[in-house]
C-alpha cells in the first residue's frame, strides 16, 4: 500500500478501539515513522461510539484528521454503517463479523471479515479484539513490523498495574493470531 497509510478504528466505548490507535502510533515512531492520533468519542458516556483516526507515513503528516482512509477497522454493526463510506476506493475495511452481520453496500473496497470475538474467547477472553484486529492490519499492510509493535506491547507493559501487565502474553498471542490470519489465508482477504 505505499509508505501513507491511514486507518480509523471504530467501536464502542471498552473495545480498546482508542489504545489500538495508540499503539500504532508509538508503533510508528518506534520504526521512525511520522504519526498523528485523533480521537473522538460519541455523546453517551461508557459504552458509547468511539473511533480514532491514524496517519502513519514516512514523511511529516500536514492534519490528524482523516476525509477518507485507506482501511477501517470497524469493531462492531455501528462503526461499519458509520465508516463504511469513509474507505478510499481500493481500500479495505476489517469487519468484526462477531457483532457486524451487515451486508457489505460497496464494491470497491474489499471486506475482511474475521469473527473477532469468537476467536479472542477461544483464545483467552473477547477483551482482546482490539490487538487481534492489529495484527490482522498490519500484516495485511505492510506498514509497520509485527515484530515492532510487540516490542511497544513489551514497553507499555511496563507502565501499566501489574493487574493489566499480566495480560501481556495475552495480548501477544492475539496480536500474533490476527497476523497469522491474514498470513496463513484463514479469512477472505
Amino acid at each position: 500500500m505505499g509508505a501513507d497509510m491511514s486507518v480509523i478504528i471504530s467501536g464502542f466505548g471498552g473495545q480498546g478501539a482508542l489504545f489500538a490507535g495508540i499503539l500504532l502510533c508509538h508503533t510508528a515512531v518506534l520504526e521512525g515513522k511520522y504519526t498523528t492520533w485523533f480521537p473522538s468519542y460519541g455523546a453517551e458516556m461508557r459504552g458509547g461510539a468511539v473511533n480514532c483516526s491514524v496517519n502513519i507515513s514516512d514523511k511529516e503528516v500536514p492534519s490528524p484528521i482523516i476525509d477518507k482512509a485507506d482501511a477501517v477497522i470497524a469493531l462492531n454493526d455501528a462503526s461499519q454503517i458509520k465508516f463504511e463510506n469513509r474507505v478510499k476506493p481500493g481500500g479495505f475495511m476489517i469487519v468484526n463479523s462477531s457483532l457486524s452481520h451487515i451486508k457489505p453496500k460497496r464494491t470497491d473496497i474489499k471486506y475482511i471479515n474475521i469473527p473477532l470475538n469468537e476467536l479472542a474467547q477461544k483464545l483467552t477472553q473477547p477483551a482482546f479484539v482490539n490487538v487481534m484486529a492489529l495484527g490482522a492490519f498490519i500484516e495485511k499492510t505492510g506498514i509497520l513490523k509485527l515484530e515492532s509493535i510487540k516490542e511497544v506491547m513489551k514497553e507499555m507493559a511496563k507502565t501499566v498495574s501489574a493487574k493489566k501487565a499480566a495480560l501481556l502474553p495475552n495480548n501477544l498471542e492475539c496480536v500474533e493470531f490476527g497476523a497469522n490470519l491474514i498470513k496463513n489465508q484463514m479469512v477472505t482477504v
